[in-house]
């Protein structure tokens, strides 16, 4: 196929995610096809309407390896188009140093943000082999360069370089205590990489000994210099496990969750980490094949991070906890890419610090499985990614709505960094040892569709495995609802509830609960949900409970719910008007709040509340699960998970919930079916058994560790894992 004929497929081609796809013919014909005309083809499209085939060009460029396409992309470094100085950045990265455009992927450097992150990647890779002029031209770039947090990406860019230059440079840096912390910080960090260079230890011991910021990075990085090898103990015969989601600071008691991105992966790896260490029992230590430790890393401070190590290197059985510091301000998920040095760091000192660690299991195409798929494969620790159709849905989803398309898909990447986060699922799936996906309606043809992955190419190596909530947590929850319902005193935790409800005006405190749980982030749809509430007849049937975010010192996504609630219905008012904000609360706390709206709380809500699921996307969905184990009707996104366990009518309603008259029409059903089940007691306590029942049956926490537990077994020891596969 000729380039010209590569490039009219890609524009004829309908939908969005397919057009990504086949980018990878046309980058693959332009690698084939190199020279002038191919180059003159491509470069044809870039100044067009067609942000998407620019884009697509841009990669393809990359792959003829002439004057003409550097000549090109160089070009487009300095674009007035933001995307497309972004791709530019990131396609140098598969091409050979070229010296005149160091100082443009500097200056993104300087600007920050993803695209600073791909031009410092392009920059890392180059100076592998020019580590010299990548070393003076960061330095140079440190002249002219005052704002802080800007000179820190310029030293942590020093930090990655190798050489003697950026070595002494760094050295300068940490030593002048003019400069700022956060810069000297990046200096001290870059050292630690340095290990048998005397220098560095040198000035890393002395600034360790103080009592600053610095001296606690100072501390991160003498242990980054000086760690040897941990060597496997004789009695450590179980298997290792580490996982992680750096979004969150993940603490056993979930204290936070709900808070910023603490959302349901916070709670699952807590609840996932206990049931993997406890699966293997007594017996476990004589068993090669059996999980020994789990080791659960997350974000946290510097301090947090060297406390953790020792429990980290412990040979105990159980469920250990890692801090990896960012060494930055909390930042949220969406704009974290930037910490990637810094997390890539944290993660490869803990692993390290674990000794052997048999395998690593990643979920999500975010920046902490970005850094930890580069240190897994240097450290060669085998993986395990979850795969989901993530952005890919989306993407689907915004294209099918007209809301995404060719001439906007451009500067609609620059903001959610689509193609980045699919080429790098494509990436982590093609590199996994195994893969594990989530049970959805039409697997294989979504997987192949929007993914391009054919799970059953290779059966052997894709797991389907349904994620799993803790009975018990509920069941001990439910028993305090129902109980204080029928009169019991209020625990602790609905004597919270109660003071909460308190607030609702005396009219309204004979209504059902409509109940949220999550994150205060446009994708979990909060402020959809109460659109949907307060818009229409709803408001006059049910009050609505919205538990989740950090209402006190609120991140970026979560003001932008907050502003949007407001504007619906003012904060100030709201309690009056029936709606409640507590913020988050422990998980616990909020399992008690979630069953006391099915049998309501006596003098301040009636029984028959329903639980709502507003999330755009719902890859599996541990809160609506909770929700149905505690008995409650649900309502939950038409696609993904919930489509596969909510039975439609029964256990709950499936909905569009990004259209806010369609999720309020199936809340209004839910209502009404809790109304119908009031009036007739054969029903009242048969439907909440189902919805327990089905969750009961395959959706314990127990089920999945177990599930996962025969993964983990087979990456670790192939032969073994062959040897079962062949005898189902």
């Amino acid at each position: 196929m000729g380039i010209q004929t590569s490039l009219d497929e890609l524009r004829q081609t309908t939908h969005i995610v397919d057009a990504m796809r086949v980018a990878d013919e046309l980058a693959f014909v332009a690698s084939r096809n190199g020279g002038a005309r191919t180059v003159r083809v491509l470069a044809a499209t870039l100044d067009g309407d067609d942000q998407l085939t620019a884009i697509a060009s841009t990669h393809a460029l990359a792959q003829v390896f002439e004057d003409e396409a550097d000549d090109v992309l160089a070009k487009l470094l300095s674009s007035d188009r933001g995307y497309l100085r972004e791709h530019a950045a990131w396609a140098f990265s598969a091409r050979l140093p070229r010296f005149t455009t160091i100082a443009r992927l500097i200056g993104l450097v300087v600007e920050g943000g993803f695209s600073g992150m791909l031009a410092q990647r392009t920059l890392q890779s180059w100076a592998s082999s020019a580590p010299d002029q990548i070393a003076i031209g960061l330095e140079s770039a440190l002249i002219g360069v005052t704002e802080s947090r800007a000179r820190r990406r310029i030293v942590e860019s020093l930090g990655v370089s190798r050489g003697r230059i950026a070595t002494a440079a760094l050295i300068r840096i940490a030593r002048n205590e003019s400069e700022s912390d956060v810069v000297r910080v990046a200096a001290v960090a870059g050292l630690g990489d340095r290990a048998g260079d005397t220098s560095s230890i040198d000035i890393v011991t002395r600034l360790a000994a103080g009592d600053d910021f610095v001296a606690e990075a100072a501390r991160l990085a003498l242990v980054d210099l000086t760690a040897a090898e941990v060597v496997r103990a004789p009695w450590q015969t179980g298997l290792t496990v580490a996982q992680l989601f750096l979004h969150a600071d993940i603490d056993p008691q979930l204290t936070r969750a709900g808070s910023g991105d603490n959302g349901g992966i916070a709670t699952l790896l807590v609840r996932l980490g206990d049931a993997l260490a406890a699966s293997g029992g007594a017996d476990a230590a004589a068993d090669d094949s059996a999980i020994q430790r789990v080791i659960t890393l997350s974000r946290g401070s510097a301090t947090d991070a060297l406390d953790s190590l020792s429990s980290v290197g412990s040979t105990v059985r159980g469920h250990a906890y890692a801090s990896v510091p960012l060494l930055s301000e909390p930042v949220a998920s969406s704009d974290a890419w930037q910490l990637r040095v810094a997390a890539e760091r944290g993660i490869r000192r803990v692993l390290r610090a674990a000794g052997s660690v048999d395998v690593l299991h990643l979920r999500m195409a975010d920046v902490g499985s970005l850094a930890a798929a580069n240190v897994a494969r240097d450290l060669g620790i085998p993986v395990v990614f979850t795969v989901a159709p993530d952005p890919h849905a989306v993407i689907r989803t915004l294209d099918m709505a007209g809301d995404l398309t060719r001439a906007n898909f451009g500067e609609t990447d620059e903001k959610e960094h689509f193609w980045f986060r699919a080429r790098l699922v494509q990436r982590l799936a093609g590199d996994a040892a195994h893969t594990v996906l989530f049970p959805r309606p039409n697997l294989e043809a979504d997987m192949r569709e929007l993914v391009g992955i054919d799970i059953t190419a290779h059966p052997e190596r894709h797991s389907i495995v349904p994620e799993g909530i803790d009975l018990a947590v509920v069941d001990r929850a439910v028993e305090e609802a129902a109980e204080h319902a029928a009169g019991a005193p209020a625990t602790p935790a609905l004597a919270s509830l109660r003071t909460l409800l308190s607030q609702l005006p005396e009219e309204r405190r004979d209504l059902p609960l409509l109940i949220s749980v999550g994150r205060f982030h446009r994708i979990k749809g909060m402020a959809t949900v109460a659109a949907a509430w307060a818009n229409g007849p709803l408001r006059e049937r049910a009050n609505l409970l919205l538990v989740g975010g950090d209402l006190e010192n609120p991140s970026a996504d979560e003001l932008e719910q907050l502003d949007r609630i407001d504007r619906t219905v003012s904060r100030s008012t709201a309690a009056s008007e029936g709606l409640l904000m507590p913020g988050h609360r422990p998980n616990d706390e909020v399992a008690r709040w979630v069953a006391a709206a099915r049998f309501g709380v006596p003098g301040l809500a009636s029984p028959g509340g329903v639980y709502v699921c507003g999330s755009l996307k719902e890859e599996f969905g541990i809160a609506i699960l909770e929700a149905m184990a505690a008995g409650l009707l649900v309502v939950a996104p038409a696609g993904g998970g919930p489509a596969t366990y909510v039975e439609e009518g029964v256990t709950g309603f499936l909905t569009r919930t990004s259209d806010p008259a369609l999720l309020a029409a199936s809340m209004s059903d839910a209502l009404d079916a809790m109304s119908l089940e009031a009036l007739e007691p054969a029903t009242t306590d048969a439907r909440p058994h189902k919805s327990r029942d089905t969750v009961a049956r395959t959706f314990t926490i127990q089920a999945m560790a177990r599930a996962l537990g025969v993964v983990y077994t087979g990456v670790s020891s192939p032969e073994q894992h062959a040897d079962s596969v062949a005898a189902r």
